[in-house]
């Protein structure tokens, strides 16, 4: 019987954000939900997290912003993620994100996002339907 290898997910802070509270509550719950995480801490490039991802080997990237930053850093972390062949990490998303920007995200590559008060078993159960091992 072949071994089925758990969930890798990356939870990341893009850009220069300094409110991790949200990221640290999901990194705990993907945890919690039997996933291996990886937490990369604040302030990190586009550039970095994508190469964190790809050296961890993760199946997702969750990024999270409160800045107002994200159209520009969650579509550059899936830009380079397609650059660099990497294109079949999931990359969802989470934080304070106007509806027509959560539109545009989505059409760009991101596949999910989450704003606050979304209950954290629903979001655990969106990755554990949504997301494989790669």
């Amino acid at each position: 019987m072949k071994h089925k290898r758990r969930l890798r997910v990356m939870v990341a802070k893009p850009g220069l954000d300094g409110h991790d509270r949200g990221a640290r509550i999901i990194a705990r719950a993907y945890r919690d939900a039997g996933f291996e995480v990886v937490y990369t801490g604040l302030h990190q490039t586009p550039e970095e997290i994508v190469e964190g991802a790809i050296q961890e080997d993760v199946d997702m990237i969750g990024l999270s912003s409160l800045a107002g930053a994200h159209k520009y850093l969650f579509l550059a972390v899936v830009e380079l993620l397609r650059e660099k062949g990497a294109d079949d990490i999931v990359v969802c998303g989470g934080g304070i994100i106007p509806d027509d920007d959560i539109k545009l995200l989505k059409k760009s590559g991101v596949k999910e996002v989450f704003t606050p008060g979304t209950p954290l078993d629903k979001i655990v159960k969106w990755v554990k339907e949504n997301v494989t091992p790669r």
